[in-house]
């Protein structure tokens, strides 16, 4: 009997969907990706072409996640404190806002 857990279904149509949404965004990468690394992190970006324009996709080989930014959100990270950055690193793999307060 193979014991499953609250959730798992879910939790495999939503990796299956992510994956397939990286692979179509892969497919509209234009030139070469570009490794970033240190001791601590190591992270992919590449320019990627979407129906809604170019998008920047930022990978984390070693944990598989992975986000795509507009030139707005881009611009917007200029616009955050050393202490913002703290604070995300200080929560791995979770949103600094919480979904109940949107």
């Amino acid at each position: 009997m193979k014991l499953v857990w609250e959730g798992e279904e879910e939790d495999a149509r939503a990796a299956a969907r992510s994956a397939a949404e990286l692979e179509s965004l892969l497919a509209g990468r234009e030139g070469e990706s570009i490794v970033l690394a240190n001791e601590f992190a190591e992270v992919r970006v590449s320019r990627v072409v979407t129906r809604n324009g170019a998008r920047l996709l930022i990978e984390s080989p070693r944990s598989g996640q992975w986000v795509t930014l507009d030139p707005l959100e881009l611009e917007a990270l200029t616009w955050q404190s050393t202490a913002t950055f703290t604070a995300m690193v200080g929560k791995p793999f979770g949103s600094l806002i919480q979904e109940d307060e949107r």
